[in-house]
């Protein structure tokens, strides 16, 4: 019995050591939430699991707007194209982010130094059930550009790097 009480010792503190990494692990993974509907390319509203329904911001990344509003003629002027063409990839845009976010499914939130915006939204990397950052697949099918605002710039090189593929290739925004 002596003999194997260092034995048991060191596997009950492994089994303790690797339930307590697992649950770090999955809290590192992010905020789960229900997706309610998409309001914009970049924008949606979610359920957390608290019941609490917020509106999320994909942050990193900005995408045309869809209807016409002040934003929609800034972009237009800064980017030298037509209303109608940057409203069309607006709505490109979120029919690509409601595809991707069909009212019902679950993805994980992932916050960068800011947690919201000043309009109350949650700043999020967006993590779909199969792994893949909505962020960064949004910007590397040219449905959006990398928009950081420093401090929360965690994932710029990344989206930096999907940017320049789809420029090369002439996705989206870039094969207009």
């Amino acid at each position: 019995m002596i003999k194997s009480l260092p034995l048991m010792l060191f596997l009950a503190l492994f089994i303790s050591m690797s339930c307590s990494g697992e649950a770090v692990q999955k809290k590192e993974q992010g905020l789960p939430c229900t997706v309610i509907r998409v309001v914009d390319g970049d924008t949606f509203q979610c359920r957390l699991d608290s019941g609490e329904e917020v509106k999320v911001r994909l942050v990193g990344i900005d995408t045309p707007e869809s209807s016409p509003n002040p934003k929609a003629h800034r972009d237009v002027e800064r980017s030298g194209r037509a209303m109608k063409e940057g409203l069309r990839m607006g709505k490109l845009a979120r029919g690509v982010t409601e595809s991707l976010l069909t009212q019902g499914k679950r993805v994980s939130l992932e916050f960068d130094v800011q947690r919201t915006d000043r309009y109350g939204r949650l700043l999020a990397y967006v993590w779909l059930p199969d792994g893949r950052m909505l962020n960064e697949l949004l910007v590397r099918e040219g449905y959006a550009q990398v928009y950081t605002i420093p401090p929360n710039v965690k994932y710029q090189e990344r989206l930096l790097s999907a940017q320049r593929k789809a420029r090369e290739e002439g996705k989206g925004l870039w094969g207009m």
